[in-house]
């Protein structure tokens, strides 16, 4: 068994426990993202599209409060201490949520919806970045090449089994009983903190084998940002991201609305579309992922979404539908969970420790959250235009064309910082030079 698991995954005897903790919580956090996450999405698609871009809005006004809260907690605390913490924070919510759709009147579960809509969003950037910068602040740029993708498999998984729940038992026990599965995942994931090895990623780098906490001011991420090309890039790579990601968004609400008319239907399509993300993701992740990084580098594996993306965008230019925008779908997001994902975190791993929690909190929540809203409300403002789904289509090519180069770019600027630190410059002053 030990032969074949060393045939699939290039671990060492002493990264074994961190390596099957990082997958067995990536699993539980991302099995309660994906019971909520198709929910989610049928509540957007019961809404106009011209409500739509007011509930991005809300998502930014929640994510520029929740962002600053987490800075400043994570400035005074360990991350042993602050995970759980916060997500004790995030099963109240739920909890909460799930009182009031029980008890609330149907007339107000239009707003309770639209509310949970906005939480689930801000939520989902918070649990991402929460555990991707515990795990890059856990091991190292070379482990991460090695260890990346099967840690990630450990997600789609957990994806597949929450869409799955969604799927079989959402006109079964309801959205509110989901929720509280959601949440059982959630304490789990909190509890297993306390197992993960300490100073393992700290062994094998000059820094102080006690861990402290982060320090730094509530906007240091954003300041350190605006100092570093490198840092504005990663930031700038993000935006183009989830600005063409919102575009697709928008169309499959629109498609959806228009194809399938009641609620359960949108929930159970949807929770299907998450299927076949995350079961092609996990293929890609296990045979794939790992090798591609090893024999190509971060260039090439960061460079596939945005070609997808190009590719996808020209098609549904020419024949959109709402089949061939789930293959589109499909095929985009399995990019990148599976490619992009782990390459961009490789891209954070050059980082002193203290960016790698400010700088990240900052990019994968509110600068996901500011391309939500430029993509929200460009969408509108071009359909204001006259401009249909075809057109539309066509004005995102040039665009993803533009993330293409972007994407060589960070890839290049990230192996030069690794060659630094390998020659004992530290990260901090290798972005002070190049920054200068």
């Amino acid at each position: 068994m030990k032969h074949f698991f060393g045939k699939i995954v290039d671990v060492k005897p002493d990264e074994i426990r961190a390596l099957w903790l990082g997958f067995v919580f990536h699993f539980l956090i991302l099995t309660g993202y994906y019971i909520m996450r198709p929910i989610r999405d049928s509540i957007a698609a019961s809404n106009r599209l011209e409500t739509l871009p007011w509930m991005f809005t809300a998502t930014l006004v929640g994510m520029l409060i929740a962002n600053a809260v987490f800075a400043a907690i994570v400035a005074r605390m360990s991350r042993r201490k602050f995970i759980p913490i916060a997500y004790a924070f995030f099963i109240f919510n739920l909890a909460l949520f799930y009182v009031l759709m029980r008890s609330c009147p149907p007339a107000q579960q239009v707003w309770i919806g639209r509310a949970l809509y906005v939480w689930v969003s801000v939520f989902n950037l918070f649990n991402t970045a929460i555990f991707w910068a515990f795990i890059t602040d856990l091991f190292t740029v070379e482990q991460g090449k090695r260890l990346y993708g099967f840690i990630a498999v450990g997600g789609s998984l957990g994806a597949i089994l929450g869409a799955y729940i969604t799927k079989h038992y959402v006109r079964d026990i309801g959205p509110a009983n989901l929720l509280a599965i959601s949440a059982i995942m959630f304490a789990v994931a909190g509890f297993l903190v306390r197992f993960f090895p300490s100073g393992f990623a700290e062994q094998k780098k000059i820094v102080p084998p006690r861990e402290e906490p982060i320090g730094g001011s509530i906007w240091s991420g954003i300041t350190h940002i605006a100092h570093s090309p490198y840092l504005m890039g990663l930031a700038a790579s993000i935006l183009l991201y989830t600005t063409t990601s919102t575009w697709a968004y928008f169309q499959q609400t629109d498609l959806a609305r228009e194809a399938l008319k009641s609620s359960d239907e949108r929930t159970v399509f949807l929770a299907n579309l998450e299927i076949w993300v995350n079961s092609i993701t996990v293929i890609i992740q296990i045979f794939l992922t790992g090798r591609l990084l090893k024999w190509f580098g971060v260039g090439f594996t960061l460079v596939s979404l945005p070609f997808l993306s190009m590719v996808g965008f020209a098609a549904m230019g020419v024949v959109p539908s709402l089949g061939l925008l789930a293959v589109f779908q499909v095929a985009r997001r399995a990019a990148a969970y599976a490619l992009m994902r782990p390459s961009r975190e490789i891209l954070f791993t050059v980082l002193r420790r203290e960016d790698k929690y400010k700088v990240k909190s900052v990019t994968d929540t509110l600068g996901y959250r500011i391309g939500d809203q430029l993509g929200a409300w460009s969408y509108g403002g071009l359909h204001a235009l006259s401009l249909g789904l075809q057109s539309i289509s066509f004005v995102a090519v040039p665009v993803v064309a533009g993330w293409c180069g972007l994407s060589l770019w960070l890839a290049r600027k990230q192996r030069a910082l690794a060659d630094a630190q390998r020659e004992a410059l530290p990260p901090t002053d290798v972005l002070a030079s190049e920054a200068a």
